[in-house]
């Protein structure tokens, strides 16, 4: 109880300190940009940089919010901090003050919300900026302003509202920035005090950094009527003017195909954007959503399948399968007369969902192996569930055993992805069965991802059931035949029939294979490997 009664006291202290140098200096909180326009008007010569044909020279500075996003408010990137990287207290508390936040103008707006989601929070473990705000900042980039931003040379972005750990990761890693100038944010003791260093702090680590920039060839471009405070824009030669804020609103979406790097793991919990409506109907839809995943789980794990499936549709949650002709390749004649084996579903991974809806939408039973599953939903599923354990020729016994007694459904990517990708598929399914039967496995989220990096996998299924419509997309594949029924043994085949299959499964969801792996993902998203001693 000692830190939150803390957390209050010094937000209270916080809100005072505002509003009483607002009332001792209400002028102070706006920005005088007049003479910050009338000290650079002079130096623009052209009214567009398209009639510039040699900026892939010259070092190009933007302003990130005015130019490279179409929306103008702050306030979803700083709600998806309070919520991913916070808690949902955090995130509750941000929109109670957000009417608060819109009267004190937004300079102290923003100090509001830097001290509402930073606060308290250890600095080493943030890793929102670079896991969950990429995806959103992607979505909300212009392709009119990203089309002039990637014909420069150096890119050097400012930002005079976010802090830098919001935006870097993004504007490097995605956009490929060379440099960021953001707001820092004090630190004590490793935590974050929700407090951002004075402006004049950018002056010296702009001096430290000048060998970065060749202040001979900048150029810079901005919105109109946007912000030019920012010393690096007294270095620009030239400065352009790329449109109007009104102007923006008419700007296209940057496609998923002309990223300059793909997205293609991001995590978090929230699938919607969460603007102040939107947020307004998550926090109204959450109780009910939680009372409707508690019944749609009731349902899928008490009721026959002739009944679950009905029981389910009428919840909102829809399950729709295609079955092409399934043609069983000729086996040898040594083996014609052995009992076969059960079915091997090979299956992309969505969400640990997966193998309970081929069950449901099959009308059948069968085991379902899986690399890490959370004791409670080992527990909860009302399918057999085994856990492999990473030592192939372990893993193989287990899985030989388990065709013998029936059906039976792997996963080989061995970790879920959100974005229309497949990752690399693990070979040993390969040499397990003559028969293989691959799954295209699609699903629909509209408020919350079924998954998570670095969250607690228990609450996966339920996350995913707490949507308002959910769905899942199943199409069953012909079968393919395994490395036993091939002529050629060697080693070279497993790959290429684990390599095929993924090839046709992304060949039916229209995805995009890749060789990345579950590591690659744990790396990328929680900083580790994803293996842990103990599955929450």
């Amino acid at each position: 109880m000692f830190p939150r009664a803390l957390f209050f006291e010094n937000l209270f202290f916080f809100f005072f300190r505002i509003i009483s140098r607002n009332f001792r200096n209400p002028k102070g909180l706006q920005r005088s940009l007049s003479n910050v326009h009338a000290t650079h008007v002079k130096h623009q010569k052209y009214a567009s940089l398209s009639f510039r044909s040699d900026l892939s020279a010259k070092t190009l500075v933007f302003n990130v919010e005015g130019t490279l996003l179409k929306s103008h408010s702050l306030f979803p990137y700083f709600m998806l901090v309070a919520f991913e990287a916070g808690s949902v207290l955090r995130a509750l508390l941000l929109f109670l003050l957000y009417p608060f936040i819109c009267l004190v103008g937004q300079e102290m707006g923003l100090k509001i919300m830097v001290m509402v989601c930073f606060f308290g929070m250890k600095k080493e473990s943030f890793r929102a900026g670079s896991a969950v705000l990429p995806k959103f900042f992607l979505d909300d980039v212009g392709m009119e302003a990203f089309e002039e931003l990637k014909r420069g040379g150096r890119k050097v972005a400012v930002s005079d509202h976010f802090p830098r750990v919001m935006i870097e990761s993004f504007l490097r890693e995605y956009l490929e920035v060379d440099c960021v100038f953001g707001r820092e944010l004090k630190t004590g003791r490793g935590y974050f005090l929700g407090l951002m260093e004075e402006k004049k702090k950018d002056m010296v680590s702009l001096e430290e950094r000048d060998n970065i920039i060749s202040h001979d060839d900048i150029v810079a471009f901005s919105r109109f009527n946007s912000s030019l405070d920012h010393p690096i824009f007294s270095h620009c030669k030239e400065i352009y003017y790329l449109a109007r804020r009104a102007d923006k609103k008419s700007w296209q979406q940057l496609p998923r195909d002309r990223y300059p790097k793909p997205l293609i793991f991001h995590d978090g919990r929230l699938a919607v954007r969460p603007t102040p409506m939107a947020t307004l109907a998550l926090f109204m839809w959450v109780p009910f959503g939680f009372v409707l995943a508690l019944i749609r789980a009731v349902a899928g794990l008490t009721l026959p399948h002739s009944l679950s499936l009905p029981a389910l549709a009428l919840t909102g949650l829809k399950i729709e399968i295609s079955k092409p002709r399934l043609s069983y390749p000729a086996l040898p004649s040594s083996k014609e007369n052995e009992s076969r084996k059960g079915l091997l579903y090979v299956c992309n991974h969505r969400t640990l969902l997966d193998p309970l809806s081929l069950s449901f939408a099959l009308k059948k039973n069968f085991t379902a192996v899986t690399y890490s599953l959370s004791r409670l939903s080992e527990i909860l599923s009302p399918i057999r569930t085994v856990r492999l354990t990473r030592d192939r020729e372990q893993d193989a016994e287990m899985m030989e055993r388990l065709l013998n007694e029936g059906d039976l459904v792997v996963c080989p990517e061995g970790t879920t992805c959100r974005e229309p990708y497949l990752l690399r598929f693990s070979p040993l399914f390969a040499e397990m069965s003559d028969e293989i039967v691959p799954v295209a496995l699609d699903t629909h989220v509209s408020m919350f991802h079924g998954t998570t990096a670095g969250g607690l996998k228990c609450l996966d299924p339920l996350f995913f059931l707490m949507n308002p419509r959910p769905g899942y997309t199943i199409q069953l594949l012909d079968v393919v035949s395994g490395l036993t029924a091939c002529q050629d043994g060697d080693d070279k085949s497993r790959f290429d029939i684990a390599n095929y299959v993924q090839s046709e499964i992304g060949k039916a969801l229209s995805f995009e294979c890749t060789k990345l792996t579950r590591r690659d993902k744990y790396l990328i998203l929680a900083g580790n490997e994803g293996i842990t001693s103990n599955h929450r």
